[in-house]
């Protein structure tokens, strides 16, 4: 017995310090992009690794927020999230109650081609034609549109709505209830912990939609945030600035200034939602 616990003792140990260090390696990266954000040029020059700042300065946020080229890109990536979320929700959420239902003709059919996209993408030329052809070229819903349903979410919110007890809708039907009432009524109320993960997923999605961006935004008016930071790390600074001194001794700040205006709104969000993952993608991850 004495054995056994001090084993266990050990184990413990272990584990509390293998999980101390995927902690700090996990953390570290964050808390580096915050300090250098706030330390002068000649302190970031002056060593590769920044645990605590010995000079803190915020030049660089007050040069960041004001520049308008961020409040809008700002202003564009809270259009794409929340509009964009909405709109995949509906769709996620009404194409898999009806795929979910056992009277459906056809929806193996139709679940084919769901996942056969999933798996096969039309790539790149063929949906910037789309795009085009649909005159949605330096437009926000370039943005919403092309990447508006996503098939692994789908699947979830399918599985996870096929679990419910069929009594329920019965019973529904029994008091006169159609399908649409059915599933604001019943079907929605039930599953709200993996809608609220699946919410979470597209918002996050749209949050740091990017790549989109670059083939379908042209417009720096209508660049999302995403788009801004890659310019704030990887264009001349002077761009930006007409090319000023001040701009270059605050080039590294401001980068990871951006970096931090563009994280921290969804690293402030996430707790919030972090309740729901694990009834939300278990329970929708699992067939029976």
């Amino acid at each position: 017995m004495h054995y056994t616990s001090r084993v266990g003792k050990l184990f413990d140990s272990f584990n509390i310090g293998f999980l101390a260090i995927v902690a700090i390696v996990t953390i570290y990266p964050f808390w580096d992009t915050f300090v250098v954000s706030i330390i002068p040029l000649k302190e970031y020059l002056g060593s590769n690794i920044h645990i605590f700042p010995r000079e803190v300065t915020f030049e660089a946020y007050q040069y960041l927020f004001s520049m308008n080229e961020l409040w809008t890109s700002y202003g564009v990536t809270l259009f794409v999230t929340v509009v964009g979320t909405a709109i995949s929700m509906f769709l996620t959420v009404t194409a898999a109650y009806a795929l979910s239902r056992p009277g459906l003709k056809g929806s193996r059919v139709i679940m084919f081609f769901f996942v056969f996209t999933m798996m096969f993408s039309g790539g790149i030329i063929p949906t910037y034609l789309v795009v085009k052809n649909l005159g949605m070229m330096n437009s926000v819903w370039a943005l919403i549109f092309p990447s508006a349903l996503a098939t692994y979410n789908l699947i979830i919110m399918k599985n996870f709505f096929a679990a419910l007890p069929d009594g329920l809708v019965e019973a529904a039907r029994i008091d006169g209830c159609n399908d649409l009432r059915i599933l604001y009524k019943i079907v929605i109320p039930l599953s709200l912990p993996a809608i609220s993960t699946i919410t979470l997923f597209y918002a996050v999605t749209r949050w740091n939609e990017f790549f989109n961006a670059i083939f379908f935004i042209s417009d720096k008016e209508l660049w999302p945030l995403q788009l801004f930071l890659r310019s704030m790390l990887f264009e001349n600074e002077s761009s930006y600035s007409g090319g000023g001194d001040s701009v270059f001794l605050l080039g590294p700040s401001i980068k990871m200034a951006t970096v931090m205006a563009a994280s921290i709104p969804v690293m402030l969000l996430y707790p919030f939602f972090q309740k729901y993952f694990t009834n939300g993608v278990l329970i929708g991850a699992v067939k029976e």
